[in-house]
């Protein structure tokens, strides 16, 4: 283990990029793709919303099922299936020829995906437990840089070579994530002889672990609180004054934004969550974040917006690595594939349940006010906590960091 860690680290997140790049390309255009090349001109919404949301659904049901075969057979294995699966996904996606093709796609890619949950499998079981916060901000940081790069790559291709080709170019970028897992990717050896849990077990196991629960349920709200702000950004960068022809830009400079501050925060938060412990650094990010969103309410100007959000992502930047860290410290290797795959099971249940609270929210009352109650629900996230870090310690007398 000592021996390949850091290889493993560098080469997971070249795929990590890649197949988070491959996925935040088709954001740009894939409503427009539906209305141009499927030819939907009513409901374009309801198609446009159901599309990206029937994904994260699938992925939510199938993924406990997948972590289940990845503890059975290995993360590597897991890795290569997803990243070839998910490149055959994007070429089928760039050849149907009406929405409902489209939809069964869309169900096929998220009962297909977990690349991502692996890597951060394979990282917490193959790394050296003092290297585990540090490595894991490190693999944080590179879903969200790929997450910045794909808009703007997906958005020039589609504009300059057509959607079709722009989803060709999808698959191929996230064949690159495949390809790292074959010839780059070691993995301690596996006990394949053991028996394969069954999913409704593995619910059990999950139940049973409250501190594995207590991260579960954070990760849903963390991910649903990001997500509630997607659909109102945009609403509210016209709000604010800008035009409708730059508004598509300056929202996505606010989003890539918290992108860049997590690169450059991430891995500092895991040496900090090192020294400081995981759950103290958990709290420290939902407190800044929770903030941060509250502020929004006092910023009336694209610029005075957009560097605010940047410090909300440089606090935020503490949250998903010290989750990740966490569930490691509360599972078994054994059983740490299909905690993941529950930790991604929650996170994409937050990705669907986000957008729809949110823009129900943006109908029903002001945005400021929904980036009030946002806050607030990050702030109450991490009392919670930190009352149960306190009520642990001191049931343990201060005996080390309480999971």
């Amino acid at each position: 283990m000592e021996q390949y860690w850091k290889r493993n680290l560098i080469v997971l997140w070249v795929g990590v990029f890649f197949c988070g790049m491959a996925f935040s390309m088709v954001v740009p255009f894939l409503s427009l793709y539906i209305n141009n090349d499927l030819g939907v001109e009513s409901h374009l919404e309801l198609w446009s919303g159901f599309s990206f949301g029937i994904t994260f659904l699938a992925g939510a049901l199938i993924a406990p099922f997948w972590g289940s075969l990845s503890d059975k057979y290995g993360r590597r294995p897991m890795l290569i299936r997803s990243g070839f699966s998910l490149c055959a996904v994007y070429v089928l996606t760039a050849l149907v020829r009406n929405p409902y093709e489209l939809i069964a796609v869309r169900i096929l890619s998220g009962l297909l995906a977990g690349y991502v949950p692996s890597a951060i499998a394979l990282i917490g079981t193959n790394t050296p437990e003092k290297k585990v916060g540090y490595a894991l901000g490190i693999i944080s940081t590179a879903s969200a840089a790929g997450s910045v790069i794909g808009p703007m790559v997906g958005g020039m291709m589609s504009k300059f070579v057509g959607y079709r080709e722009a989803f060709l170019l999808s698959g191929a970028v996230v064949l690159v994530s495949a390809l790292v897992a074959v010839f780059g990717v070691k993995e301690e050896s596996f006990n394949r002889n053991r028996p394969r849990s069954h999913v409704l077990d593995d619910l059990k196991a999950a139940a049973s672990n409250p501190p594995l629960m207590n991260q579960l349920i954070i990760a849903l709200i963390v991910t649903s609180s990001v997500m509630v702000l997607e659909p109102l950004l945009t609403i509210y960068v016209l709000k604010m004054g800008v035009s409708h022809n730059d508004a598509s830009l300056s929202s996505g400079i606010i989003f890539s934004a918290v992108g860049v501050a997590t690169i450059l925060a991430a891995p500092q938060w895991g040496k900090i969550g090192e020294r400081i412990g995981y759950r103290n650094t958990l709290v420290i990010g939902l407190i800044g974040g929770g903030i941060g969103n509250i502020l929004q309410v006092f910023f009336h100007n694209i610029f005075g917006f957009g560097v605010l959000r940047f410090v909300y992502g440089l606090f935020f930047a503490a949250v998903y690595p010290s989750l990740n860290a966490l569930i490691v410290k509360a599972t078994s290797p054994e059983f740490r594939g299909r905690a993941f795959s529950l930790n991604q099971s929650a996170n994409q249940l937050g990705n669907m349940a986000g957008p729809i609270v949110g823009g129900a929210l943006g109908g029903w009352i002001s945005i400021p006010v929904v980036f009030v109650l946002n806050g607030m629900l990050l702030i109450i996230a991490s009392t919670t906590i930190k009352l149960q870090t306190m009520k642990l310690a001191k049931a343990s007398k201060g005996g080390g960091e309480s999971i």
